[in-house]
């Protein structure tokens, strides 16, 4: 039981991680961090994508989604856009939440299973 407590609120752990990021960025441009931090960000975008183009499980590929999209933000972090990378989370987070209301609304109308391979009219 404490599993699925602690997966519930990991997504708000990595915001808030980002978040912190963006907030010590003065901290990132003076050390030599940011470099390390751009590479993890693209092999993170890369293979978050690539994953998320094998998935069947709705949810995943949402939360695939988000993976990619901070990395997307680390980089305009470390390229100076401290402002745009707030909005962009910002933005991001309320998006997603509708995504994630969305998707909530289409497994309740297809009987409550999470793969993709049962939508559409190729379904079973």
């Amino acid at each position: 039981m404490r599993l699925c407590y602690y997966k519930h609120h990991s997504s708000t752990l990595v915001t808030a991680g980002v978040y912190l990021l963006i907030r010590f960025n003065k901290f990132l441009i003076i050390s030599n961090i940011r470099f390390i931090l751009i590479f993890v960000s693209v092999i993170t975008i890369f293979i978050s994508g690539i994953m998320a183009n094998f998935e069947n499980d709705f949810k995943k590929i949402i939360a695939l989604s988000t993976l990619r999209q901070l990395g997307f933000i680390i980089i305009i972090l470390r390229f100076g856009y401290r402002i745009l990378a707030y909005y962009h989370l910002l933005i991001h987070a309320i998006f997603k939440s509708i995504l994630f209301i969305s998707a909530g609304i289409v497994i309740h109308i297809i009987k409550s299973t999470q793969d993709i391979r049962l939508l559409g009219i190729f379904s079973v």
